[in-house]
């Protein structure tokens, strides 16, 4: 899976418990690959909205094309 418009593999989540908390994470292949750096990862699912780490692209993880 990959950003629909430009192609990136890496994206954030917002922590649904602090708006303010973001969760970084990169796509390899279906995988979901969380940063080392999150002390406590999100569960990351198909359904969690995700932001594109280098364009405007948001919206749910499902919406990915491969």
């Amino acid at each position: 899976m990959k950003c629909p418009t430009c192609g990136s593999l890496q994206f954030y989540a917002k922590d649904p418990e602090d708006e303010f908390e973001e969760i970084r994470f990169s796509l390899q292949g279906d995988d979901v690959v969380p940063d080392s750096a999150n002390a406590e990862p999100l569960k990351i699912t198909s359904q969690t909205e995700a932001f594109c780490e280098r364009c405007a692209w948001h919206g749910r993880l499902a919406e990915l094309k491969k």
